[in-house]
């Protein structure tokens, strides 16, 4: 396969280019490398990928007509699609929902218009997210489930998504997938997500916020997980003119107070914790159910989360440069129990 890989620097995107490399497949890699984040660990991401035989990197705007055609038009030959470019961040959305505008609807449909004139394209695998499930209550969230009373403009982008690739599946015929991720994490992580910044809180000796409610809760996804879910879809194709949204999570939805437990433990120091209400765009709790998924393509989540946190500390201590630190006991507080 040659694949279009757009958010080629992103977390996912890059723990997706490294696997598809690894099976001997050729990648071209897409990405803005914007600044919503350290563009240095996306660097260092690039790095990683730079070396691997069919590695190509090219940096683009994704919602510029000019910078997705010229890529395409270069390599005609792209069978497949993995597209993981988006502004990211759902509490951004409300203080910038502008560029949520640009990069994940605009840029879905840049990028639709130049993948329909693909010759040899077979299939689209998409990012979408469980944050589309919004205000819903009913547990675990299936794709059946009505999904119109978003909870933050993001999941209005996201569902913008799906609708966009519907409609485009239905005029042109382009086989399509959206993956509806649950809270990915691991090493090479975003550092604005909760576990990240967490992680460094507890290892500077700094406060760390909780928001308050029992029910508070996220369906973890470890990185590995979301990979081979991506694959799996990609390699499932659709029937020609078929747009399908299949979630991707672990069906294990952990109380946040029990993933700051794991990240004491494992870094060996207690949090220094404080509680707040939670903001209206973050939803209390999110639970998927991943037996769609796993009817279509056999994909089933294995890694736990004690051994997901334990892989990302391990990471995170050598790429923050962190020595290990037996100073403290490692029980939870009471606070996290």
């Amino acid at each position: 396969m040659k694949i279009f890989l757009t958010g080629a620097a992103g977390f996912v995107g890059y723990h997706v280019a490294e696997q598809l490399l690894s099976q001997g497949h050729q990648v071209v890699g897409f990405d803005s490398l914007n600044a919503y984040y350290s563009v240095q660990l996306k660097r260092d991401r690039l790095a990683q990928l730079a070396s691997k035989p069919g590695f190509i990197f090219c940096q683009g705007d994704l919602s510029r007509r000019d910078d997705v055609e010229a890529i395409l038009a270069d390599h005609p030959d792209i069978s497949h699609i993995v597209h993981l470019a988006a502004q990211a961040g759902v509490r951004y959305s409300l203080a910038d929902p502008c560029a949520y505008v640009t990069a994940n609807m605009m840029g879905h449909v840049v990028l639709l218009e130049a993948a329909r004139q693909l010759p040899t394209l077979r299939h689209i695998v998409y990012a979408s997210s469980s944050s589309v499930y919004g205000l819903n209550e009913t547990m675990p969230f299936r794709e059946s489930d009505a999904v119109d009373r978003p909870g933050s403009f993001y999941a209005v982008t996201k569902r913008a998504g799906e609708l966009t690739a519907h409609a485009y599946a239905h005029l042109y015929g382009l086989r399509q997938t959206g993956l509806r991720f649950f809270t990915a994490y691991g090493p090479w992580g975003r550092p604005d997500m909760a576990y990240y910044k967490f992680a460094r809180a507890i290892t500077e000796g700094k406060a760390l916020t909780l928001y308050e409610g029992e029910g508070l809760a996220r369906d973890f996804t470890y990185i590995d997980d979301i990979v081979s879910g991506v694959l799996a879809a990609l390699a499932n194709e659709p029937e020609k003119g078929v747009s399908r949204v299949l979630n991707l999570g672990s069906d294990s939805p952990t109380a946040v107070s029990r993933l700051v437990a794991l990240l004491e433990q494992e870094l060996g120091r207690k949090a220094v914790i404080t509680t707040r209400c939670r903001p209206l765009s973050d939803v209390e709790a999110t639970w998927s159910s991943h037996e769609k998924m796993t009817n279509l393509t056999g994909w089933r989540p294995v890694v736990s989360l004690e051994e997901g946190v334990k892989r990302f500390v391990a990471w995170f201590r050598d790429y923050e440069k962190i020595e290990t630190s037996d100073e403290i006991d490692c029980e939870s507080t009471q606070a996290l129990e």
